[in-house]
Parts: structure tokens; sequence; C-alpha cells
């Protein structure tokens, strides 16, 4: 177990080769070697219900690894080979687990956001030329299965659906009452044939693989969804290789142990819960606490989640920033958290404010780390050991190489000087070979002209001290460009952080005809508070010195839109700003009697909005639309706009 202070700590470490270190070759392995290390320990927890948590399913290191092959040896027996693949639309759920990693050691698995619209699901099937489907049975309050029915015929490359049945985990008249509602539905007419994930496993050995497959290191292993909606999605590649060390690495880096007890409320379908929290804990022996298919957006969860912590003596938790603040809500009351000493951070920046309210508050030490699908899962994360310095996402993997550096296009110039400002790049086992589709690659790696490999091109902005710390300082299409002046829209979001009524604060670029963008920040008020956009406007100008920065307007919502992982889904409220700022032009042309804005992104054009205007009855069409082409033109945003 690695004890990392410093970033000499991480150096010192590395001066054993990573050859040497004696890592699995692949996810087999890998879970064999925990089972004859760990054996009857307990490896994996579920319970159902974030109100009923006492009820729980335990599998120990041996169960684990019976049920990975027996997975494994199904999906064989249904035609998947090493370069096949079978994607998941499914919960939380340890059957998620399995077929993850019995997915991968069969063949290539493949994630998918449950909460994506069905012909999105079925566009990334399609680009994974999915082969079998692993999906919910029809169960109450959720629709999983009549979407997932909607879809699954035009996916021509689909041969079988395993459906996993949540209600073998209910009891008594519970269970009853679902396999009447079951036979009720789920007729949905398929052409792939239909089979019971559990019932159809039982019928599988679990001491060896079948196959007898002996999987390289540099095979594909995953899939993993990572972007373009729209169009042709962008499918990573990680390797077993890129899977199993970036487990490894991770548990190094936070110190994990045996004696871990880890609470997971991460969805299955992002690398952060799957490889960040699963391989990290199983890789040094600890214990994973899986709560409730949806996780922290469980029923319960959230309001009783310090109470589920004291239960399980955990030890630690991993969430995104919206977590942090959530719980700055939920009393502790009479439950026991001093077991829980380390709670880790990702996915999106965690505001300075919600970090130190939250430790001060709960003595909890929060590790705030960095990482990218492309980088396999985690890329950075401050030491466990060491000084967790708020505001940074700490030292780079050990093994990997993570620089900053002065990047003009897809040209290389330099690397930059601590604390200079650059783009960050990585290198190293972690590092993903590429998407799927090769076109996507294009601008991804860089060429530093240092005679080693390619280096990941992340987008993100960042700096590195001299101590080691990386700091990030935006993301390059985040940033609010004013007359050519950056604005980091993080100098706003920490500021509007500070003030008591703000649970969350989103800044983002409104559309000027003058200075290209001028700054706006959405905040989302803490629960029962009251303030108006006034009082945040003075609280703002007052407080952020940069006057370029100071927003130009503050929208208040219930609620911030957010991605499935919890994070901040901006793109949404840059698009609502696009609509506002072409709406009020549109207002101001004689002639346009009603319009219609819609915003969306191109794959390869980027933002576009569609303008579609009805003229007002004697109004020149043509010169109608000239004049609002001309009008919408002043802006940097493309626009398409069409008159009837």
């Amino acid at each position: 177990m690695a004890q990392f202070r410093t970033i000499n700590d991480v150096r010192a470490f590395e001066a054993k080769p990573l050859a040497e270190r004696d890592l699995p070759a692949n996810l087999y392995d890998f879970f064999a070697r925990c089972a004859q290390r760990y054996g009857d320990k307990a490896a994996l927890i579920f319970f159902l219900q974030g109100t009923a948590y006492e009820r729980f399913v335990r599998f120990s290191y041996h169960d684990v690894l019976a049920k990975m092959t027996q997975t494994a040896n199904m999906l064989h027996s249904l035609g998947v080979g090493p370069n096949d693949t079978v994607s998941y639309v499914l919960p939380n759920l340890p059957q998620t687990y399995f077929t993850l990693y019995g997915g991968e050691i069969a063949g290539i698995a493949n994630p998918i956001n449950p909460l994506l619209e069905a012909p999105v699901i079925a566009e990334i099937m399609n680009a994974a030329q999915t082969k079998v489907l692993v999906t919910l049975s029809p169960f109450p309050k959720t629709d999983l299965w009549e979407k997932m029915a909607s879809v699954v015929n035009t996916v021509p490359t689909l041969q079988t659906i395993l459906q996993v049945d949540v209600a073998n985990y209910l009891h008594g008249v519970k269970r009853l009452l679902v396999r009447l509602i079951q036979m009720r539905k789920g007729k949905e007419p398929v052409r792939a044939r239909v089979l019971d994930f559990d019932k159809t496993l039982a019928r599988f050995p679990s001491d060896k693989l079948a196959s007898g497959r002996r999987i390289a290191a540099n095979e594909i292993a995953a899939y993993f969804h990572t972007g373009g909606t729209t169009g042709t999605p962008k499918l990573a590649k990680q390797t077993h290789h890129n899977q199993v060390f970036d487990g490894w690495a991770v548990g190094e880096s936070v110190n994990a142990g045996a004696d871990d007890i880890n609470f997971l409320g991460l969805p299955l379908f992002h690398n952060y819960g799957a490889i960040a929290v699963g391989l990290a804990s199983w890789s040094a022996g600890a214990t994973v606490v899986m709560g409730t298919p949806q996780g922290f957006r469980g029923e319960g969860v959230i309001p009783n989640l310090w109470r589920i912590l004291d239960h399980y003596q955990c030890t630690l938790f991993n969430g995104v920033p919206t977590l942090f603040s959530a719980l700055l809500n939920v009393p502790i009351g009479d439950s026991n958290v001093r077991r829980v000493n380390l709670a880790t951070c990702g996915a999106a920046a965690l505001p300075i404010e919600v970090a130190g309210q939250f430790t001060a508050r709960t003595g909890i030490k929060i590790l705030e780390g960095y990482g990218l699908t492309e980088g396999t899962s985690v890329a950075s994360v401050n030491p466990a050991a060491g000084e967790a310095r708020i505001g940074s996402i700490g030292f780079r993997l050990p093994y990997e190489e993570m620089r900053t550096a002065l990047v003009d296009g897809d040209k290389f110039q330099r690397f930059c000087e601590p604390n200079e400002i650059g783009l960050v790049l990585l290198r190293g086992p972690n590092v993903f070979s590429g998407y799927r589709e090769e076109f996507h690659d294009i601008g991804t790696f860089v060429d530093a002209g240092d005679g080693g490999a390619l280096w990941l091109n992340t987008g993100d902005l960042g700096r590195q001290d001299e101590d080691g710390y990386f700091w990030l300082t935006g993301r390059k299409k985040e940033l609010i460009i004013r007359g050519g002046h950056n604005i980091d829209p993080r100098l706003i979001e920490e500021i509007m952080h500070q003030h008591p009524s703000v649970a969350l604060a989103a800044a983002v670029g409104r559309p000027d005809p003058r200075v290209g963008e001028t700054p706006v920040v959405y905040v989302e008020l803490k629960p029962g508070s009251t303030v108006t956009k006034e009082e945040l406007q003075h609280f703002a100008q007052e407080r952020i010195g940069e006057r370029a920065a100071i927003p130009r307007d503050i929208v208040i919502l219930d609620k911030l839109p957010l991605t499935a992982v919890g994070k901040l889904f901006k793109p949404a409220l840059i698009f609502d700003q696009v609509k506002q700022v072409l709406g009020q032009e549109l207002k101001q042309i004689a002639g346009a009697a009603s319009f219609e804005i819609n915003v969306d992104s191109d794959k390869r054009l980027g933002m576009i909005a569609h303008v579609n205007v009805t003229a007002a009855s004697g109004t020149d069409k043509t010169a109608l639309e000239t004049t609002i082409k001309e009008t919408l033109g002043h802006y940097a945003v493309r626009s398409v706009v069409k008159v009837q």
C-alpha cells in the first residue's frame, strides 16, 4: 500500500519498473487473483431500497469470480467472441457488474446510459454492432423494457436480449404483486430472442472458462460511450491493461486497503463507478456497498446516507459536486460517521466553498480528482496521506505522464513552466487506444516531438504548481470570451457559491453582437432560501474583482440541469441563452409574425440555431429572410433561417 504525501513519493514509487509490479494481464486474471487472495471476504454488498437499507445481498470474492465466469460462459454460448459486443442498459445491480466484466472476458462490453432517449440508445448499439443486449424485465415504476423494445428491432446485429428481473430481490407479497404485473406486460414483439438473465446463467459452469480464451493485455475490453449523441456516437476503446492499471493505480493513490468499505452510489454505465470505485476497491481487497438501482438518485438514499454509512461501517464514499452540496442540507443526527475518513470527488470541479463547509461540518476529508473516459477513468487525485489542496485535482497517477503545454490548433509549441496555464496532456498505461470510428481521433492526440508516444489532448486547461499539484482553469470550449478576453467560468461560480442562499451556480456565455460573449450565471437556491436576482447581482459586483467577469444577468432556476452522473449540463444553459438573445432580436423585426428557435449541436459544425419564422400577411418573404439573416449574422452563433 502506497503512502503518497508529496509528488516525490510518487516518483520514488516509480523507481520500481511497472513491469515488475506484476499486474494481472486481463480482467479475468484480475478477478481470479482477487479470489485467491481474499476468498470469502465480502467483495460486493447490494441493497435494493434506500428506506430499507438493512436488507442486503452479499457476494464474496469467490462468489464474484464465479459470477464473472458464469456470465462469460453464458455469453460465449450465445455466440459472443473476442470481437463481439455485449451492450447493457441497466441501473445499478450486481448483474450490471457481472455483465460489464463478464462481457469483457467473453468479448467487448458496451455500457449505455439508461436515461438516454431510445433512438440515441439504438444509435449507440448500431455503432457498437451489438450482438447481445442486457436490460431489465418489466418492473413497476420503470419503462426501461418498453423503451428498449421500441428500438431493438432497428439494430440488425442484435441476436439475443437477456432480461434482468429486479423482482428476484423482493420477498413475499411484494414479489407476488410484481409477478402479476409482469404477466400483463412484456409482450412487445421483438425480433431477437429474449431470455431471463439469472435463469440462463444458472445453467453454466462457474469454475473455468468454457471458451478457453487467453486474453492479451492489449485486447479491447470495452466501448465506453463518451459523447456524439447525434450522428455517429463516440465510443472510446479501453483495453484490459487500461482498466487493470487504472484500477490498481487509483487504489494505490487513495491508499485503499483490505479494511476499507466503499459506498457506491455512482452509475455503472460511467467509468467513475465501474473502475474508479469497483476495480480500485477490489484491487486492494476492499468491500463495495452498492446502494439501490438508482444509486444516489434512489428514493431515500441521500436523506438516509449518514445512517447507511454508519450501518455498513463505511470508510469512504465517492461523489460529484452536486452530492456534497446536497449533503450540507442533511443532518448527521446520531449517526456515527467517524469511520468515514475520506470522500472522493470527480466528474466536475468542486466549488471551494462547498468543500470547505462539508469538511468543517463532517470532518471528512475530500480528495478531489480528475479523469476522463479517454484516460480510462482517473488521471489525477489529491494524496490521501498528504495535503489535499481544495480546488486542486492533485497529483498524477504513478507511471502516468501528465503535463500542461502550449498548443496552437493541433501544433505543439512547448511544455509549460510551473503555474503557466496550458492544455492538459496525458500519456501512459491508462490512455485509451482511440475511438471505434477512427475519424473521431482527429485532434485527439498531440505529437510533442519528443520521440515518445502521442499525448492525449484532454481539451482541459490547467496548470501544475511547483509542488506537483495540478489545477484546472477551465475547458477551452467552456471559456467565456468577451472581446478577446478569456473569462474562466469558475471565477464567477466560486464567488456565487459563497452566497449563503446559493446551492449551485453555473456561468455561461451570452451571445453578444459587439463583444462576442458576456457572462451570465444560472443559480439554484438552497431549500427554503429566498433571495432576489438584484441581491445576487449586488453580491457578485462587490466580490468579483475582474470587471469583465461580472455577470450581466443572473437567472434563478428551481433546478439546474444535470447529467445522469450529477454533473452540471451547461449546454442546456448555453442553448437557453442563444434562444433568448435571438428571440429578442426577432421580436424587433417587422414582418415576423411568429417564430420558433431550436438549438442543438451538430457533430461537425458545432452549435446551430434552427430559426423558423412565419411571415405576417403581406410581408415580402424574401426581404424578411434577408433582414433576419443580416441581423442574426452579427452573432457568432451559426443559424439556419427558414421563412414561411
